[in-house]
């Protein structure tokens, strides 16, 4: 299964040139570049790990793609997104996000259902992967 989350999900994996484009599409706009790993994909768990700080006041993806490869070499088994943010308006919007890095297996989701009150039945999804602890998800 192909993990579809952020922009560009549907496209093939973008090239490293690509991934620097958009990063510098984010810094020409005045947004804040950050970096987020994790192991547990499921749509709804927005706690990502951070590498490092946000990168505010840059002026190149150079030094985005240098943070970005150093995350690949520690956590090159996971997930990577890259995110900009906009603070133009006092708070910290998400303008673009995506993903930049994925585990060679990628073993997806099951459907979950529950039989609720009454004849109520509800569905959520759950992630293989977290059937196995963290750190040890994949590879």
């Amino acid at each position: 299964m192909r993990l579809t989350q952020g922009c560009f999900s549907f496209l093939p994996d973008l090239t490293d040139a690509q991934i620097r484009a958009q990063a510098q599409y984010c810094i020409d706009n005045g947004w804040a570049v950050n970096i987020e790993f994790t192991d547990d994909p499921h749509p709804r768990n927005t706690y990502w790990e951070m590498w490092g700080l946000p990168m505010f006041d840059i002026k190149d993806a150079a030094a985005v793609m240098m943070e970005l490869a150093e995350c690949r070499r520690a956590y090159g088994d996971r997930y990577i997104r890259l995110s900009g943010f906009d603070s133009s308006h006092g708070w910290e919007s998400v303008k673009l996000s995506f993903l930049v890095n994925r585990p060679s297996e990628e073993p997806g989701f099951r459907l979950v259902r529950q039989e609720a009150e009454g004849r109520n039945v509800r569905y959520t999804t759950q992630a293989y992967v977290t059937d196995r602890p963290e750190g040890k998800r994949y590879g």
